[in-house]
């Protein structure tokens, strides 16, 4: 009895894990830029390259 819970309680956290991960996909990128109207600026990241 006590295992059958246990893996209910696995299987749940794993479906609300990838359920957070296809959330993240798809709002992540709607909301980025969500309440700037158009005006974001996405700033490059410099690696220096050493000679």
């Amino acid at each position: 009895m006590i295992e059958n819970i246990i893996i209910g309680l696995i299987f749940v956290g794993a479906v609300v894990y990838l359920v957070n991960i296809v959330r993240k996909q798809f709002a992540g990128k709607a909301s980025s830029c969500a309440g700037c109207a158009g005006n974001c600026q996405v700033s490059k990241i410099e690696i220096p390259i050493k000679d």
